[in-house]
Parts: C-alpha cells; sequence; structure tokens
C-alpha cells in the first residue's frame, strides 16, 4: 500500500483546523517567553550596576557593564565587530548626553528601556526562524521515539560542534540541538541530516536522508557536501514549513514546492530519483487538494500535517523504514 494511505483518506485530512492554528500561536508566545528570558535577566543585571551610582556620567566608572552601555545606546552584537574603541566610548557618551540625562532622576529606568528595545530587536530577529526551529524539534522527536520504541539504537549530531554522539538513555531535549540522527535498519545504514546545503540543487534542502554511515558525510566538518559523494546514496528529500499562520499558508507550499522541483530536476538530470515529501504546519483547503493531487499521481512519495500526532508518526515510520 502506498504510503501516505497510512495516515491519509483525502486532502481534508491534511487541512489544519482551527484549534490547532490556535495552539501553533500559543506554542510560539511560549517560544518567544523562553528566549526572551536571558535578556530581562540582563537588564535586571544591568539595572542593580545602575543603581551604585547618582548621575548618568558616573555609570563609565562602573566595571562590568560597557556591553550593556553600548546595547542601550542602540548597537547591536554584529554591529560592535566594525567599531574601534572610540566609536563605543562615543555612543556611550551620546547615549548618556541625549537621553539618559534628560531623564534626571529616572535615567536608570531610560537606560534599562533602552537595552530592552534593543534586545527586543534581536529577539525579533531570531524568531523569524522559530516556527522552522519548532518544526525540526516536533519531527526530531516523533522519529527519536519511532527508533526507541522499534529498539534501534542511534547516533546524533550536534548542530554547533558536528560531533556524533551515542544514545543514551536520557535523550530529553536533544532535539534543541540535534542537526541529524543516524541508524542501522534492515536495509542498511542510515542518515538524516538537516537543513544541507547540496550543490547538485543548488540550495539548501530541510531533511536529506542518505543511504551512508555519518563518517562517510563531510557533513561532520561543514555544512556543504559534494554531489558526486551523495547522488547514488540519497533516499529521501524532503520540504519541512512550520509557520503556522494561516495568511502565510500559501506562501510557504509555493517556496516548498519551488524547492522539490528543483530537487526533481537536478536529480533526474544526474540519473537519480530519490523520494520526496512535504510535512507542513499551516495547511490550507486549497493547498491540501495540490498536495493530495501530487500524492497521487506520484510526484509526492509522502506528507503531512505537523499538527496531526498520528500523521507525524506515520511519516516517522516511513522514513524509517526506507
Amino acid at each position: 500500500m502506498t504510503a501516505y494511505l497510512n495516515h491519509l483518506q483525502s486532502s481534508d485530512d491534511l487541512v489544519t483546523t482551527y484549534e490547532a492554528t490556535r495552539a501553533g500561536f500559543v506554542a510560539l508566545a511560549l517560544e518567544k517567553n523562553r528566549r526572551a528570558t536571558p535578556y530581562v535577566a540582563e537588564a535586571r543585571a544591568l539595572q542593580a550596576a545602575a543603581n551604585q551610582v547618582r548621575n548618568p556620567a558616573d555609570l563609565l566608572n562602573v566595571q562590568g557593564i560597557e556591553m550593556g552601555l553600548l546595547t542601550a545606546a542602540g548597537l547591536s552584537d554584529k554591529s560592535l565587530a566594525h567599531l574601534t574603541a572610540e566609536d563605543k566610548i562615543d555612543a556611550i557618551n551620546g547615549l548618556i548626553k541625549n537621553f539618559l540625562e534628560p531623564a534626571g532622576a529616572n535615567f536608570v529606568e531610560e537606560l534599562v528601556f533602552r537595552f530592552l528595545l534593543t534586545r527586543g530587536d534581536t529577539l525579533g530577529g531570531s524568531m523569524r526562524n522559530i516556527g522552522g526551529a519548532l518544526a525540526q524539534r516536533k519531527l526530531t522527536r516523533a522519529i527519536l521515539s519511532t527508533l526507541t520504541i522499534a529498539g534501534q539504537s542511534y547516533h546524533w549530531q550536534h548542530s554547533k560542534t558536528k560531533k556524533w554522539i551515542a544514545m543514551t538513555n536520557d535523550d530529553a531535549e536533544i532535539e534543541l540541538s540535534l542537526r541529524g540522527l543516524s541508524w542501522e535498519s534492515d536495509l542498511g545504514r542510515r542518515t538524516l541530516i538537516y537543513n544541507l546545503n547540496i550543490p547538485l540543487v543548488k540550495s539548501n534542502v530541510d531533511l536529506c536522508l542518505f543511504n551512508l554511515a555519518p563518517e562517510a558525510l563531510p557533513a561532520n566538518k561543514s555544512s556543504k557536501i559534494e554531489p558526486v559523494e551523495v547522488e547514488p546514496y540519497t533516499i529521501a528529500l524532503g520540504e519541512l514549513k512550520g509557520g503556522i499562520d494561516p495568511a502565510g499558508a500559501d506562501e510557504h507550499w509555493k517556496t516548498a514546492q519551488a524547492a522539490l522541483n528543483r530537487i526533481r530536476q537536478a536529480f533526474a538530470d544526474a540519473g537519480h530519483s530519490p523520494l520526496t515529501f512535504f510535512v507542513g504546519a499551516a495547511i490550507e483547503r486549497r493547498m491540501a487538494g495540490e498536495i493530495w493531487e501530487q500524492l497521487q499521481s506520484g510526484m509526492l512519495s509522502n506528507a503531512a500535517n505537523l499538527n496531526e500526532e498520528d500523521q507525524v508518526a506515520s511519516i516517522s515510520r516511513w522514513l524509517c523504514s526506507l
């Protein structure tokens, strides 16, 4: 039986419900608050240090708050790399003269507000990709669960160090810093890598499943791999879209569809035809119909709505069985 029929009976099953959309927005809000926690703690530390002085000019004499003052002056972490020591002093003096001194006795409050304003921009930037991050975590946890209940051991790749780590009895929250997974199936060694730039496709691919051991992938050291090393070993490639806003659903699908078409064409030109799949959080009725048509025609090998637990579990079993 065609794999997608294990969890889909019609295009209606792919449509994101109102309840799922609401829950998705709540999850985003909770994650935003979680990510904001360090910034709030930093603001409190800055406030405590600033409370030691009686006037704004004395802030220059307080040790250990230079970064806080620079942030309050409106400078991002990235911009600081391009500034000289004199530039930084000028920025702090400008902050004191133009904003803190006019605030009078409330200069500490003004300092903290301006610090949080800049940090808010930083948080906003990191939140632009949060939907994708949450989606990756959810799918990863489903795959980990599939492997665990099947009694299959695995190794996982840390997103920052690129090191492969053996499975342990306590794998709580490893999805927060996981970039890849590898396991031994009845068909051979399997390695799944997220967000990999494949030169053959000339773009980034959200999910890549290879018939290779981790050590055979240069992805251990870099985000890029040579096409000659993976063309014959690529099993499945997929697009994962975690944005929950219905207003952006159609655009997410268009982007994913274009990416999947590039994948199919690039590999077809090289004489290969890996399976392709799509997992999305916001799926409206019209795009659900298009996805269903592609599944029935064989253009897409599998698809699932990220908000439906049974569908996510099913597509995870499918990936682990390839």
